[in-house]
This record gives structure tokens, sequence and C-alpha cells, in this order.
């Protein structure tokens, strides 16, 4: 049980790094389009990324499933990239007016991007994983616990993100939509210098 907590913390403070903040660039883009009344949209996109996450974390710590770091290091900006753009199209459109029609095609589109794009933070997570495990023969206990913390680092950066648009469009006025889209195009910009940077040449 001590292990299982020691690799909780290591998960808790993995996400929580802001020296490594592409993680925390993401979980800001999945969860800046929504307010609480939408809580439910948030529960599902989140449920979603954890259910892909975990999954792609156990198949390649396990050896299922091993993609070159490289291609790892260079998807996971464009997964940023990508759900800040989805955010543009799902605002647009109108996504959270739950009487709208497009609403659940393009929460449905989120969440597809959102299953592939927790695959890919999972194999992200799995690099740094199977360095910790390389000396371990029980890798399950360690597993649940490192994923563990990576969960409830992600719940914490998510219900942050939620309170802080909330406070700032009720301070300020500012229309959620007009917060969410200026964020979602801030994302943009900070990730293009992250993805010349992990290029495959």
């Amino acid at each position: 049980m001590q292990d299982f907590w020691f690799y909780t913390q290591l998960g808790l403070n993995h996400v929580l790094d802001f020296n490594a903040y592409d993680h925390i660039l993401f979980l800001i883009a999945l969860a800046v389009p929504f307010t609480f009344k939408s809580w439910k949209n948030v529960v599902l996109l989140a449920t979603v990324f954890t259910i892909a996450h975990c999954f792609s974390l156990a198949l390649s710590s396990y050896g299922v499933l091993d993609v070159h770091v490289v291609w790892v290091e260079f998807l996971i900006p464009v997964t940023i990239a990508m759900t800040a753009v989805l955010n543009l199209l799902f605002i647009k459109a109108g996504a959270n007016d739950a009487n709208s029609k497009s609403a659940g095609k393009n929460i449905g589109l989120h969440m597809l991007a959102t299953l592939f794009f927790g695959l890919i933070h999972g194999l992200g997570f799995s690099n740094y994983f199977k360095i910790l495990m390389a000396d371990e023969a029980d890798k399950l206990s360690p597993l649940l616990g490192f994923a563990l913390g990576i969960e409830i680092s992600q719940v914490i950066v998510v219900i942050s993100v939620m309170v802080v648009s909330f406070v700032i469009s009720y301070l300020t006025s500012l229309r959620h939509s007009l917060f969410a889209i200026l964020v979602s195009i801030l994302i943009i910009l900070a990730t293009i210098p992250m993805l010349i940077a992990t290029f495959p040449l």
C-alpha cells in the first residue's frame, strides 16, 4: 500500500509540474468551453479521456503497444492545438445551448477527439512510467497508483479552470463564450513553438 501511495503522489506531481506544462495546457483547452451549467459534458469528456488514458498507459507499460517517443512528443502538442480549434468550432455552433441540434453533434466530435487524445497522452505518460518501473516486477499496483494520481490532478485542474472562468466572467461581465475563444486562441499560439520543437525530422 505504501508503494501505491508513492506512485499516486508521483502521478499528481507529474501533471501538476509547471515545468512540463503540456498536460495542464491540454486540460485547460478541454475544460474552458464549459460552464458549471454544462457539467455533464465536462464529466463525460473527462471520463472518456480517463478511460483512453489508462488504457494506453496499461498497454504500453505491459509491452503490448509501443510507439516511438518522437511521435508521441509531437502528437501531444498536436492534440492540444486541435482541442483548442475544436473549441472554436464548438462555441461557434452554440454547443452550450442544450436546445441546439448541432450541440449533440459537436459534443460527439469533441468526445471522439478526446478519446484519441487520451490514448496519445497515456502513451506520453507511459514513457516516464516505464523508466520508473524498470526494476519493478509487479506493475499493476504502481500502475493503478500512478493513474489515480494523474486523474486526481486532472480533476483539480479542470475544476480550477471552470472556477477561474466563472470568476473572470462574473467580475468583468465578459461573456463566457468570448473568454473561451480568447483562451483557445492563446493556447493555439502557445503550441506553435512546441510543434516546431518536437517536429520529427
